[in-house]
């Protein structure tokens, strides 16, 4: 893997981090780089980004708390809404402690799916579609 790529994500990452890039940058800037989708393990407090190709780049990322036992998919959706409006006060690191403490143990990021996928330690799920893009049978 080219150093770019992997320079590429770790700005993506960085950026989410430090609040100096939104989740539509950190999308297109990754698409436009070749990637077709990230993981984040928010109990290891990892992220890996993914190509196409089957290269990968695995990175270490801010540690929030601990996940909680049980999914609460209203708080992660709660919490994915207050991103979406960057309400006063968002940020990443405090929606990766809200998603854990909702029992949110990762999450993965789907380029042509156009969809991030929430799961929880047991299995549970949610999925959020980028905006615009549910499909006609989704509520």
């Amino acid at each position: 893997m080219s150093t770019r790529w992997k320079d590429i994500a770790r700005s993506c990452l960085d950026g989410a981090e430090s609040g100096t890039m939104s989740f539509p940058r950190i999308v297109a800037t990754l698409i436009e780089a070749g990637f077709d989708g990230y993981a984040v393990d928010l109990r290891r407090a990892t992220a890996i980004y993914y190509r196409p190709d089957g290269e990968a780049v695995e990175l270490q990322a801010a540690r929030t708390r601990p996940v909680a036992e049980h999914f609460d998919a209203a708080t992660v959706r709660q919490a994915i809404g207050e991103a979406q409006a960057l309400v006063p006060g968002y940020t990443y690191h405090g929606f990766c402690a809200k998603v854990a403490g909702a029992g949110c143990a990762g999450y993965l990021v789907s380029f042509p799916g156009k969809r991030v996928l929430y799961h929880g330690r047991t299995g549970e799920t949610h999925t959020e579609y980028f905006l615009g893009t549910q499909p006609a049978d989704q509520p």
